[in-house]
């Protein structure tokens, strides 16, 4: 198929098992690279019993500096069909995750449609997303969703084109949670306190950007008062940073004390914040590059 899914708009050409130019590297078929119950996503979201995420090979904004590199760069992962992505919803309901969580999916929405008219779960939808998707791929899903799980990254046009290639970021990730908010204008929990429905705002704070931070969380506040705010602290420098020695290091004790300390002060209840401490690379997940090999471990 000719791919203008995402806000690229490649024109790829995306056949069941290649990608010829097209930004996100995925093919036509669904490529995924791990599901499992997860368990260092937001409290409300992983809970005790943990989130039964499914990691999607491949992403339309792949960040220079991207935790989850070889899945979103170099599209690591193996392919299912439908029918085993739906196998997959029910294997992970079984047992007894909190909800489904859906990570980078953008690209495969039409796919993932499928497999959830195949076997809708019984627990929440979580679409976990870069944020730099389109109403369009949103529309596909939204009949299905619970919960937006989605970043904002930038707020700065330049800083979204020196690391992710996308000048426009800001202005698409302000328009997906728009999207978002209408459709869940209220954050539901159960007696648990795990979300049922809603929408939670993201922001990595990386190094030299407290004050994009900073307005990132002003604007979220002010725009969409009902949404969880979450400030994450985990950045840690990954990939091939050598061109961009400024984001080469983890963020610093007052750079997070500086915007933490403005968001706690601001008295906005609806917030989580990830300790310093998660800045290490042991608490990012293992991913496989075939089905034998993932179903062995």
């Amino acid at each position: 198929m000719k791919c203008n899914l995402c806000p690229r708009k490649c024109n790829a050409e995306r056949t069941k098992h290649n990608n010829s130019g097209g930004f996100c590297k995925a093919p036509e078929n669904i490529k995924i690279a791990r599901a499992d119950l997860h368990f260092w996503e937001e409290p409300s979201i992983s809970g005790e019993k943990g989130s039964g995420t499914v990691f999607f090979s491949g992403c339309s904004l792949s960040c220079v500096f991207c935790q989850n590199y070889d899945v979103s760069h170099n599209c690591k992962g193996f392919e299912v069909s439908c029918g085993e992505l739906a196998e997959i919803f029910k294997s992970l309901e079984e047992r007894n995750a909190n909800n489904i969580n859906l990570v980078t999916p953008d690209h495969y929405v039409y796919a993932i449609k499928k497999a959830l008219q195949i076997y809708r779960p019984h627990i929440p939808i979580v679409y976990n997303s870069s944020g730099y998707v389109s109403k369009e791929q949103l529309e596909i899903l939204k009949d299905y969703i619970d919960i937006y799980l989605l970043d904002f990254k930038y707020l700065s046009p330049e800083r979204a084109e020196k690391y992710s290639f996308a000048k426009d970021y800001p202005q698409i990730a302000e328009k997906a949670i728009e999207f978002a908010y209408q459709e869940k204008p209220e954050c539901v929990f159960d007696n648990r306190g795990i979300m049922q429905k809603g929408v939670i705002v993201r922001h990595l704070l990386m190094p030299l950007a407290t004050n994009e931070a900073i307005a990132i969380f002003d604007r979220i506040k002010e725009k969409f008062p009902n949404v969880y705010f979450s400030i994450m602290g985990q950045y840690v420098p990954f990939g091939n940073l050598g061109k961009y020695k400024e984001i080469n290091r983890k963020i610093t004790v007052r750079e997070y004390e500086k915007v933490v300390g403005y968001i706690m002060e601001s008295g906005f209840e609806n917030c989580y914040i990830q300790d310093l401490s998660s800045a290490n690379r042991k608490y990012i997940p293992k991913f496989y590059g075939q089905k034998g090999e993932y179903y062995g471990n």
